[in-house]
């Protein structure tokens, strides 16, 4: 019996214990093969919540996992890339980028860029409060990066993370719901957290736009940028 194809090694770098199955979800779907590998640093998303910003230190926190991430190896050889899932750091992941020669994404960069190649009033639903401003300024400033002036409209689903750490998804799905509500005149709805992934069949039927989430979008293109030539 011939053992199935696999695919080169990939991290996945959490701040959230919610982002965990819906990355791996993403790449049972878009990627199977791939043989990926987690580290999880809850004290993140909670240090982030009470400071209020992205201090020295908690970049320094970034660099450290990035690097052992990027020296881990094993089956499938080498990490071949880096994908975090929390949307919150934006700058620290962005700081890492060039110490690394492998793809390292931040977690909502290729839905983005999806999302720009679809309308100019660009919606974002979030469910972490510290995401709000950060995951505004990183899509505006994509858009000037690639020359375009676009809209950026952000709803917080206020309560949905709790109600997913409680245990209560259908109350976390109930909140973004009423969030993506307040979105209807946008060309286009990101999911902004990986953890809100699981509400896009309840949130594609109440709008008439296209709703991405971001791990689908990241893991299309880690696998564009790793994977084997087609």
């Amino acid at each position: 019996m011939t053992a199935p194809p696999q695919g080169p090694r990939i991290a996945l770098i959490h701040a959230l214990e919610e982002s965990v199955v819906p990355a791996r979800t993403a790449f049972r779907a878009h990627w199977p093969e791939a043989r990926i590998f987690d580290l999880l640093d809850t004290s993140l998303a909670v240090d982030l919540a009470e400071a209020g910003r992205l201090d020295e230190a908690m970049m320094g926190r970034f660099r450290t996992l990035a690097d052992y991430a990027a020296d881990t190896a094993g089956a499938g050889g080498r990490t071949a890339g880096i994908l975090f899932t929390c949307s919150a750091f934006a700058p620290a992941i962005d700081a890492v980028k060039p110490y690394l020669p492998i793809p390292v994404f931040r977690p909502n960069e290729a839905a983005f860029e999806a999302a720009m190649a679809m309308g100019n009033r660009i919606g974002i639903v979030v469910s972490f409060g510290p995401s709000a401003d950060s995951l505004r300024a990183e899509l505006l400033a994509m858009a000037a990066a690639a020359g375009r002036r676009i809209e950026a409209v952000v709803a917080v689903a206020d309560g949905a993370l709790a109600a997913l750490k409680s245990g209560d998804g259908d109350g976390h799905d109930d909140r973004v719901v009423q969030a993506a509500g307040r979105l209807r005149d946008c060309d286009v709805v990101v999911l902004g957290q990986f953890s809100m992934a699981r509400a896009l069949a309840r949130v594609q039927p109440l709008l008439t736009v296209p709703v991405l989430t971001t791990p689908g979008a990241a893991v299309e293109a880690l696998r564009r940028l790793t994977g084997p030539a087609s």
